[in-house]
């Protein structure tokens, strides 16, 4: 009689422990996202005045991204910037990478459209198929900001076009080399095809060669995959073996992913004769800018963080029915070398602004509710 007594108080406990446990999981996550999802700090419900009524009649906002590149630190970076900024509000921001892989993406714009989200953030979506997808969820009433995707999407009535300011990015990065290493330079230009931010960098890669006909363009390489630095540094290497010391000047990368595959071509071959010019950052990024040696010497980028967080901004904006921009580009900085070395300790990220004056901090599209909103969730 006591043996069943116990068995029926045991069973009667597991129960309601699963129960509890039940009711206590977080709504607001997307268990079909590669990079996981962030929960929304409006499960504490607060009372803030002066909140746009679109905004204050939603219980809970939930945005969805939605990435076709990935693996790579700026990927993580972006997510994480979007995925902050929308939690400092108490907002649900979910996110998904295809990793280059175009079906998973287009699958994952669908999806998200069937799990009724506020809002959606698509990065790199550079086909025609990525328009007709936009174009629906539009007439859907979803509001959609876009980040270096096709440049044909600006055709879309309400569609927020967001970039690097690639064509600042590329002259930064050209300026410097060419003050570095002359008008006359000989360089490797590592550049790939298809993709908008490379193709603005390419427009202003030729104006230069315009304005300074005496750089000579040795040789080209460029391909987009999951190991582009491999490639990269194969194929560089292949180059150095044709050259000899004198026939090369410099290389200019217009990716990071280009400038790691280089650098390590270069430093395999003790070229220290040949300097790299790039394009984007990250913390990897900076601790090969930084390594003894170093053939990379100076990039240009944008914080990647800040670009996730400017892009839920705008999408805010939308859904609040403010008015948006139809393209915003996102300010670049040049990180040196030589500015790095200034640091007593190694930079990263998190303290690149201490180097960089103004890397990572904008207030654009930061209205008086979205702060209002972020004092209130403040923990």
């Amino acid at each position: 009689m006591k043996y069943k007594f116990m068995k029926t108080l045991i069973i009667s406990l597991l129960a309601v422990i699963l129960v509890a446990t039940g009711c206590s999981t977080g709504g607001g996550t997307n268990k079909g996202t590669d990079e996981g999802s962030s929960k929304s700090a409006g499960e504490k419900k607060v009372v803030v005045e002066g909140l746009p009524d679109a905004i204050k009649s939603k219980d809970n906002i939930k945005l969805m991204v939605v990435r076709k590149i990935g693996g790579d630190d700026h990927t993580a970076q972006f997510l994480a910037g979007a995925k902050q900024e929308g939690e400092s509000m108490g907002i649900t921001v979910d996110t998904f990478t295809a990793n280059g892989d175009t079906a998973r993406f287009h699958d994952a714009i669908l999806q998200a459209v069937d799990k009724n989200y506020d809002g959606i953030i698509i990065s790199h979506g550079d086909d025609a198929a990525t328009v007709d997808e936009v174009k629906m969820i539009v007439d859907k009433g979803i509001p959609v900001v876009t980040f270096d995707s096709n440049p044909d999407l600006k055709n879309i009535p309400g569609v927020t076009l967001t970039s690097q300011d690639d064509e600042a990015l590329a002259k930064l990065t050209l300026d410097n080399l060419i003050k570095e290493k002359g008008e006359n330079a000989k360089i490797i230009y590592l550049w790939v095809d298809g993709f908008p931010p490379m193709v603005r960098r390419n427009n202003v890669y030729q104006e230069v060669l315009k304005q300074y006909p005496g750089i000579v363009e040795i040789e080209r390489f460029g391909v987009a995959a999951g190991d582009t630095s491999v490639q990269t540094q194969n194929a560089v290497s292949a180059m150095l073996t044709k050259h000899k010391k004198g026939e090369i000047d410099a290389v200019f990368a217009a990716w990071d992913a280009f400038a790691i595959g280089a650098t390590r071509a270069i430093k395999e071959a003790g070229r220290d004769e040949i300097q790299i010019y790039g394009i984007d950052v990250s913390n990897s990024d900076l601790q090969l800018l930084q390594m003894e040696g170093s053939p990379w010497v100076s990039t240009a980028a944008v914080d990647p963080q800040m670009i996730g967080a400017v892009n839920v901004r705008i999408l805010l904006n939308k859904i609040a029915g403010e008015e948006t921009p139809q393209t915003y580009d996102l300010e670049a900085s040049l990180i040196t070398q030589e500015k790095l070395k200034e640091s007593t300790e190694p930079v990263n990220m998190v303290n690149l602004s201490e180097v960089v004056p103004g890397w990572g901090k904008t207030d654009a599209f930061l209205t008086d509710w979205m702060k209002a909103l972020k004092d209130a969730y403040k923990k």
